[in-house]
């Protein structure tokens, strides 16, 4: 007990006027975009009169995937740390995380910087043993919704293998074939993989990369940004 009182000692409270935001967008679900979830932790901070010091998002990424496999949460912990933040925000609790046991990770992750880990939409505000509960109802649930999404997927899928369709995303840099079945080159997409590797092979990090990506106007499919996840994949 004495060990633990010593390392809460040394835990630094962040400025609670500065925060991080995080993003996520996995691969099941697009309802609540990067765009909209951006605003609801910009509305938050502009209430409360809170500045947001740096904004990560993690692309491509699952409820469930643990944290050290988020490279966008995991530069939003160290940029607690690097802002002196008071604040670790999300849109909503289930960007977090859909899994309880990686929701309760990232909270004391947030905690261990001085940080509280928020949510934009107030289910993560209530303090005590009621506050706990709530979240705690909020990632069952979270996780529960995951769980169903998976199941309906797989039902999907398993449709499509009936009728001897493709299966999965088609990958950056091709297109589906006429056939509906094999993938062909996307000459467009596949200039913009040349561009990003170029910027790789001359020994540029990841996180560089992906900075001027952004500055240079290139975009992923969808027509935004590229992410730090998306700028890996396609490195290799």
């Amino acid at each position: 007990m004495v060990y633990t009182d010593c390392m809460a000692k040394r835990i630094k409270a962040g400025d609670p006027k500065v925060a991080v935001g995080y993003l996520r967008v996995s691969t099941d679900e697009q309802a609540l975009g990067p765009e909209a979830q951006r605003a609801a932790i910009e509305r938050w901070a502009q209430a409360r009169g809170v500045r947001i010091a740096a904004v990560l998002e993690d692309h491509g990424i699952s409820g469930g995937t643990p944290a050290e496999k988020r490279p966008g949460l995991l530069a939003a912990l160290a940029a607690l740390r690097e802002h002196g933040a008071g604040w670790l925000v999300a849109a909503k609790r289930d960007r977090i995380a859909r899994d309880t046991v990686v929701a309760a990770m990232v909270e004391q992750a947030a905690g261990r910087a001085g940080a509280t880990l928020t949510t934009a939409d107030g289910a993560s505000d209530g303090v005590g043993a009621e506050g706990q509960l709530m979240r705690g109802i909020v990632d069952v649930f979270a996780q529960y919704e995951r769980g169903a999404i998976k199941g309906r997927t797989r039902a999907a899928l398993a449709v499509k293998r009936t009728r001897g369709e493709r299966i999965g995303q088609i990958p950056y840099g091709y297109v589906l074939a006429a056939d509906g079945i094999h993938l062909e080159k996307n000459t467009a997409e596949q200039a913009i993989i040349g561009q990003i590797r170029a910027l790789r092979a001359a020994g540029l990090s990841l996180r560089t990369v992906t900075s001027e990506c952004e500055r240079q106007g290139l975009a992923s499919r969808a027509a935004r940004p590229f992410g730090l996840t998306q700028i890996a994949r396609i490195c290799g």
